[in-house]
This record gives structure tokens, sequence and C-alpha cells, in this order.
């Protein structure tokens, strides 16, 4: 299978352009026959820092806006994955639709996230295509290690990891640094490959209102053995795909595979630790 990320800009509150964007996106992942493919978090609507910004550009997922995800993305046989600022009822989600053909498969909301005006997603749904099984996580969920896992041990071979990064010049180095060894860990650890997908930003943010940054990118796809098979150019917009051999992500070891040894083997003794 064919897998892929696309590292593109998107605007605070420009939902019409931001999707146009996608479409554009996706035409030439299809062209090089990418089959399932994801964009960066809130790709939709943008990723602002204030409650006021991001409740004004969101939307539900059964709303017009989704309506119209689903009928310009329909034609395309390649599976989408596009982040949104979702509204259920009062509360706001940081999520992200999985489409294809013109039909949501699900959705996936953010378990860690960031903002304290998004609700924290507590389901980590499995998707599969064509025999392989896949799962979304967004962003700072990768720092983690039991998000990856709970994927892994309902038998998840792909992580798909959408990202919004516009970080301080100050911090840049060291988010370079940890968010690369969380994810090569994330892969190795469970045997997955990992797709971290980042933005991109040509400019200033104007939905990051406190503080400067910069959206460099640095997008790419580790495999199970944590080796980055490929990554995107930074600070430009880019398109990333690897072909994945479902082999390597085989977890024989004691015929369990690890996530799950370890798990029976010390999640006692690990809540015990933390009780402490």
């Amino acid at each position: 299978m064919r897998i892929g990320h696309c590292q593109i800009e998107v605007k605070v509150g420009e939902f019409e352009g931001n999707l146009s964007k996608v479409v554009t996106w996706l035409e030439r992942a299809v062209r090089d026959r990418v089959e399932i493919v994801c964009f960066p978090e809130c790709c939709l609507t943008g990723y602002p820092d204030t409650e006021e910004l991001a409740r004004k550009g969101a939307f539900t997922a059964d709303s017009p806006e989704v309506m119209k995800v689903l009928d310009r993305t329909a034609k395309f046989e390649a599976i989408a994955i596009v982040g949104f600022n979702e509204l259920r009822g009062k509360d706001l989600y940081n999520s992200a639709l999985v489409v294809y053909k013109g039909h949501i498969l699900g959705t996936y909301s953010k378990c860690s996230a960031y903002q304290q005006f998004h609700k924290q997603g507590r389901e980590f749904p499995v998707f599969e295509h064509k025999g392989i099984k896949f799962g979304v996580i967004i962003c700072s969920d990768g720092g983690f290690i039991e998000p990856t896992r709970i994927l892994a041990l309902k038998g998840v071979k792909v992580v798909f990891a959408p990202h919004y990064n516009y970080i301080t010049k100050e911090y840049l180095l060291t988010h370079f640094q940890e968010v690369r060894a969380d994810h090569v860990a994330r892969a190795s650890e469970n045997r997955v490959y990992f797709v971290r997908g980042n933005n991109v930003n040509l400019g200033k943010d104007p939905g990051i209102t406190r503080y400067d940054g910069v959206g460099y990118g640095d997008s790419y796809i580790v495999d199970p053995y944590g080796e980055i098979v490929v990554r995107s150019r930074r600070f430009r917009e880019d398109f990333i795909f690897a072909d994945i051999d479902p082999k390597m992500a085989e977890d024989h070891a004691w015929k369990l595979g690890r996530s799950l040894w370890s798990y029976r083997e010390f999640g006692k003794l690990l809540a015990e630790a933390a009780a402490k």
C-alpha cells in the first residue's frame, strides 16, 4: 500500500480556500497512486489559539461544510484524513475526519488537546482499507506512550499523526529533536508505521496571537524499525509518500507482540507505581 501526507499551509477562517487547497493536493496524491493521504491538524479551519477564533470557524460533523468536503473529495480513489475544529453541542473538539468516496468512515478527536478550550477525546477508532488497519492520533498525542499503544493493541499497522506546529525560534531545535525521538519510539516500540504529517507556515500565522513562531514542516514516515523512510522539505509546501510492507509491521515478540506482553506483565505494577 502507498501512503502519504500533504504538507500545506492553511489559513484561519478560510474554509473555502483551505478546502480548495486540500482538493488540489489530493489530486496530486491520486496521480501518484497514494491510497491513504493525510493533511495537517485543523487543515479545514486553521488552528487558532483563542476560543473566540476557534468557535468562529468551527462546525459539526454533519454540517454543510462537511457535506462540501464529501462532495469535493468523492471522485478520488483515496482515503483522506482532514482536520477541523469540531462542534458537538456546546463543546469544541480538535478532530480529524476520515473520508472516502463521499462517505465519512469516522472521526478521531485529539486526546491530549493542548488548547484549554478543546475537550479531550477518549475514543480510538480503527479503520481498515484493503486489509490494512490504520488509526489516527493528532500532534501532541504522539508524545505519549498510550495513544499509539492502544491503537497497536487493536491491530493497527499504520498510525497517521497530523500536526500543526508553530514553534518559537528559541524552542525550534529542541522541538525538532523531541518530536523525532517520540515518533521513532512510537514506531519501534509498537512495530507500526508512523506518519508525522506537519503543516508549514510561509509567513506569520494570524491565528496564533500569544507569540511569534515558525511553522517549519519536516513531515516524515517512520517504518516499524524506527527508520525514517521519507521526509519532506522544510519551510515549504511539499508532498511525501512511501510504499509500505505490512509484513514489516508484524510483531511476534513473546508470541503476543511487545505492546500486549508489556501490558500483561507490567500493567499492574505500573498502576501501583503511579498510585504511590
